[in-house]
């Protein structure tokens, strides 16, 4: 028996995808990205709210584009990467929001502090491929990331853009 295209766990093309965050140090945007991440992505695009996903970032694979910025963000008070090594994205439920636009909703787990996130999110198709885009805002401090001296938000604000282009193939 073969499954729909349509309702299909599909791989993700992780050449073509990424993750990546904005967030403003000293009120000026700074860009940044995750090197490694796994997706898990069971869309079915006749009826969304069957759809799941779940995402884990290596958080050691985070790249400033600065070897002594990338290991400073490794240290406990802000990734804690040596305890803990991933973030994790649940999906909980996927609603339709007009023409290839999705309201997603999930737990975010960074840290081990889990919240309740929701977010749109695009998806279109290209040729045999599907593409989700989206934006996830989320505030560091509420999952620790930034102790000590970094909990004040005037060097780094508590405002973070986490983006993502994820690409599939079949």
């Amino acid at each position: 028996m073969s499954v729909p295209a349509l309702a299909a766990v599909v791989r993700v093309d992780n050449a073509k995808s990424n993750v990546a965050i904005t967030f403003k140090q000293m009120n000026v945007p700074v860009d940044a990205k995750f090197k490694k991440f796994a997706a898990n992505i069971d869309y079915n695009a006749a009826n969304p709210e069957t759809s799941k996903a779940n995402v884990e970032i290596e958080l050691a694979s985070f790249d400033l584009g600065d070897a002594e910025y990338n290991k400073e963000v490794l240290k406990k008070e802000w990734f804690n990467a040596a305890q803990f090594p991933k973030a994790t994205f649940v999906s909980t439920g996927m609603k339709a929001n007009g023409a290839g636009k999705l309201v997603v909703t999930g737990t975010l787990t960074i840290k081990g502090k889990a919240a309740n996130v929701s977010f749109p999110m695009t998806v279109k198709q290209e040729g045999a491929n599907q593409v989700f885009d989206g934006t996830l805002p989320i505030k560091r401090l509420t999952f620790n990331i930034g102790e000590g001296e970094w909990k004040d938000t005037g060097m780094v604000a508590d405002e973070v853009a986490i983006k993502f282009h994820v690409v599939t193939t079949q």
